[in-house]
């Protein structure tokens, strides 16, 4: 069976509430002050079966002015609903706000209730149906039959009966699948149990036991119980009444407005982008930065106007808006809002969510209004594609594009899998790491240019240091997400990889003409005297060159295995240590044991040559010491 909630609206006593009773049987007015008053003034609920045995909810909201938010909260996330107009009274001014409301939250489905059909002769009910219907023309509910019923005498209850089960048949349910959300709009304690909060769960599933986020608090719950139509149940389905036991917080907590949320999926925000339209029926002008009352969900706060390309919105005009908020909202892409003025308070205009978390927005930039517009209008798949390439420098996953389009992980990965095939962006992970084919360039690019003025600076070093690279113009990135498209790049021959340098495909470290005239004299002397090599401060002097360019030519050698340090200030020529190494293999043909006075011999040096050397073959394992000699290793 379909899951269907239905919500009453309509002017101040038009008997919305008496209406609710002769449905279901129950008085939604649970209130003292309800009772005594004779109006609701919170929010009232009553599950009922249809004649053909489909379930379904009425949410009973108040019609008073004062209590207008009180009737937003439970006007969002209706599927259709039952709009009473008193047959004695008619069209009233709570009639028309009530209305706006219904129609500025797309609530296209419902039907027209002429109530208090006993209080009226024959001739004033035909012209009250004919004024009404010629009212609703005007308003959402243009198609919406007219039914009218006694509360009193049950006259047209089984009529208008028909009329909610023809109509629920068309009802369009939420989504199962993706992030549960269910805005809280009743709190309180149930002996025995703790804390119960209530509310129309928009989107996903609940079960027993499931952890959710508290939002806007971020803080984590967990489901003790759930009831559906008075019912303990394993599981509530977007689309249902939902009452959930939380376990492990206090009332004291828990505010309305407050929504119960999958982890990590949804964001707090002071800002959000939208598409607002002024009611024509607006007494009042927007102008930019006015103070509004924001309505989303069973939320409401205070807010104000930032008009993006405009400095006033007229009545029946809309516009692309941000609203800045006074405190934390939480929303998703699309979500319908209302807003009221601040005073004196009317309903005034609403509209659709199209950034939930937005940034500070500047007025009059037409990049600003184009990136809103793409959100507004685009597709999914432009959608995803956009966040790809506006974040070009962020590895993003499905999950994470989920929260970043207000989207589920189900919508998302076909969209990601077509992208995948029109090559627009590439799994530089392996594994659902995603970066579009615009970020890779950029990414190549700022490498590629680095490394051109690197070698035209540096052309003697092998290459810039990986990690020097990454945490100077990557910091976003960790080490392995920047090696994940490293490697894509090399793959690409877009740059190369030698050991922990990046280079460009084809370098090939090369010494200026004057380096290379040091190069070679350094070299011939130390070849003259391969196990007496001058010290690095010598070499400095004799070179007639800056420290600079000494220490590059010094790196540059030892980079190129023709000098090896073997300590702290002293180098040997590659050749000398090879040549050092086939003298001691000769030596321990002929004897076990070597000490550092016959290395000295061998090798024709001095003692503060001999021991470093013979620390080096102990280092490369060739020899071994043994007390204070050294043997074959």
């Amino acid at each position: 069976m379909k899951r269907v909630i239905i919500g009453t609206a309509g002017h101040i006593d038009h008997g919305k509430t008496t209406l609710v009773r002769a449905l279901t049987g129950i008085d939604t007015d649970r209130l003292k002050e309800e009772k005594q008053r004779g109006i609701s003034i919170e929010l009232g609920f009553a599950p009922f079966a249809l004649p053909g045995g489909q379930k379904a909810a009425i949410v009973d909201v108040p019609g008073h002015e004062r209590f207008i938010k009180h009737m937003l909260a439970g006007a969002f996330g209706i599927d259709m609903v039952i709009f009473t107009i008193a047959a004695d009274e008619g069209v009233m001014p709570q009639t028309r706000e009530h209305m706006d409301i219904i129609e500025l939250l797309g609530v296209n489905k419902g039907i027209i209730v002429l109530t208090k059909k006993d209080m009226v002769d024959e001739e004033w009910l035909l012209m009250m149906e004919e004024e009404i219907r010629e009212y609703a023309q005007t308003t959402i509910l243009k198609d919406a039959p007219i039914v009218a019923v006694s509360a009193v005498t049950g006259d047209g209850i089984p009529e208008l009966l028909e009329q909610i089960e023809q109509l629920a048949e068309g009802v369009t349910e939420k989504p199962v699948f993706g992030q549960a959300r269910l805005p809280i709009d009743r709190v309180f304690t149930v002996a025995g149990f703790g804390t119960v909060v209530t509310g129309t769960l928009w989107s996903g599933q609940i079960k027993v036991g499931d952890v959710l986020e508290l939002m806007p608090v971020q803080r984590q719950v967990k489901v003790r119980t759930l009831q559906n139509h008075n019912e303990k149940v394993d599981t509530v389905l977007a689309g249902q009444r939902v009452a959930v036991n939380l376990q492990g917080i206090e009332v004291a907590d828990i505010k309305r407005g407050y929504l119960l949320a999958t982890p990590g999926y949804m964001k707090p925000s002071h800002r959000v982008d939208a598409r607002l339209r002024l009611l024509s029926s607006s007494p009042r002008t927007l102008k930019n930065w006015n103070r509004v009352r924001f309505h989303i969900g069973t939320d409401e706060t205070m807010g104000r106007i930032l008009l993006l390309d405009r400095d006033e919105l007229l009545p029946g005009d809309e516009a692309l808006v941000q609203i800045a908020m006074e405190k934390e909202v939480v929303c998703y892409k699309n979500d319908r809002f209302v807003i009221r003025y601040y005073s004196p308070v009317s309903t005034i205009g609403g509209g659709f969510i199209i950034d939930p978390a937005a940034s500070r927005q500047k007025r009059f930039n037409e990049k600003v209004l184009n990136e809103m517009a793409m959100k507004e209008e685009g597709s999914l798949y432009d959608v995803v594609l956009h966040e790809l390439e506006t974040n070009p420098l962020q590895i993003i996953n499905v999950k994470v594009l989920a929260q970043k389009t207000s989207s589920t992980e189900e919508l998302i990965k076909p969209e990601v899998e077509q992208l995948l095939d029109d090559e627009k962006i590439i799994d530089i992970s392996g594994h659902g790491g995603y970066l579009s084919h615009y970020g890779i360039d950029l990414i190549n690019e700022q490498i590629q240019n680095t490394l051109v003025k690197y070698h035209e600076s540096y052309p003697m070093r092998p290459g810039y240091p990986r990690e020097d690279i990454r945490s100077r113009l990557f910091k976003a990135l960790n080490a392995k997400e920047f090696n994940q498209i490293i490697k894509y790049l090399s793959e690409q021959k877009k740059i190369a990889v030698n050991n922990n340098y990046l280079l460009l495909p084809g370098h090939t470290p090369q010494p200026g003409k004057q380096e290379q005239a040091v190069i070679d004299e350094l070299l011939e002397n130390m070849y003259k005297q391969p196990f007496n090599p001058p010290s690095l401060d010598e070499m400095k002097a004799s070179a007639g060159v800056s420290e600079a360019v000494f220490n590059e030519i010094i790196s540059y050698l030892a980079e190129q295995g023709l000098l090896v340090r073997i300590s702290e200030n002293m180098y040997f020529t590659r050749n000398a240590l090879e040549e050092g190494k086939q003298i001691l293999s000769d030596y321990f043909d002929r004897e076990k044991e070597l000490s550092l006075a016959m290395a000295r011999d061998l090798f024709n040096t001095s003692r503060k040559y001999a021991l470093p050397l013979v620390e080096y073959y102990d280092r490369v394992r060739f020899t071994r010491r043994v007390g204070d000699l050294r043997i074959k290793a």
